[in-house]
């Protein structure tokens, strides 16, 4: 199974958690991730809101070197996927905004390859073939599956049910966790909010580390950079000023697969985040 690889600008920084785990991951269970040549920024988060047109360039000159791979591209990034993806629906429904944009990005896309988020390319490899590969079940785990609103929205683009997504909870189920039903899995964290205007983001993250706690979840379990930054890093400054005592690690699902699977910690950055990862790694022994 092979797939051209859109690691995006916050795999590359701040979410190098993501990528380091997503690579191991992937190699574990036998995808070949080919990463997409002098690939650039794809716009997010902030492109769309400037220039629609912009918007669509920006994503369209990497989708242009992906197709040139001949592979379906994937994007672990929500915000980097669901760029990608819309660009490319968008421009296969309308052939002459496509070939505006192909004279602006002087790299003809020609719409010949899918955009494809990593849970479903890993998913695809099938739950019984991921649970093959489990040597350290993650039992006694609860994990909050988080969402966010990037992957199921828009419809045209959206990779599991809008409402009640499932894929989270299915691969971690096959890895031996338990995930809780809870109410804010698809709610918005607020996402580059949270450095223009933290006042609105910060009730935001707050609302959603409340009900993942009140499900008695251990941690939470997420698939964007964004959203991993938004809930991990600002958990401190929520509980001071809103005098709460959260302590919730927050996970890229990726993560929790490879400790499953048995794989190097180092590979998968488990040290790294903001919110101590060590106790609820212990339930897992």
């Amino acid at each position: 199974m092979k797939f051209a690889y859109y690691p995006g600008c916050s795999l590359e920084t701040s979410g190098k958690e993501y990528d380091l785990s997503t690579r191991a991951v992937s190699k574990h269970l036998g995808i070949e991730l080919t990463e997409v040549p002098d690939w650039s920024c794809c716009g997010a988060t902030a492109g769309h809101s400037t220039s629609h047109l912009l918007a669509l360039a920006l994503p369209a000159r990497n989708l242009a070197l992906a197709e040139k791979t001949g592979l379906d591209v994937t994007a672990p990034c929500a915000a980097c996927y669901q760029r990608l993806a819309l660009a490319c629906h968008e421009l296969n429904h309308n052939p002459q905004l496509r070939e505006k944009v192909n004279e602006i990005t002087e790299r003809p896309f020609h719409g010949k390859i899918k955009v494809i988020s990593i849970l479903e390319v890993i998913s695809s490899v099938g739950l019984e073939q991921i649970r093959a590969q489990v040597v350290k079940p993650l039992k006694g785990l609860k994990i909050a599956a988080y969402y966010g609103c990037l992957l199921v929205r828009p419809r045209a683009i959206q990779i599991d049910d809008t409402e009640n997504p499932q894929i989270i909870e299915q691969i971690m189920q096959a890895a031996g966790a338990e995930p809780v039903d809870w109410p804010h899995k698809t709610e918005c964290c607020g996402a580059s909010l949270a450095v223009s205007n933290e006042e609105v983001a910060i009730p935001m993250v707050s609302r959603i580390l409340k009900a993942a706690a009140l499900s008695g979840a251990n941690c939470l379990v997420c698939a964007c950079p964004l959203c991993h930054f938004n809930l991990d890093m600002r958990q401190l400054k929520v509980n001071r000023l809103q005098g709460t005592n959260y302590h919730l690690p927050v996970f890229y699902f990726t993560q929790l697969l490879g400790v499953a699977m048995g794989l190097n910690p180092q590979d998968l950055s488990l040290h790294t985040h903001f919110v101590d990862t060590g106790q609820v790694l212990k339930l897992v022994g």
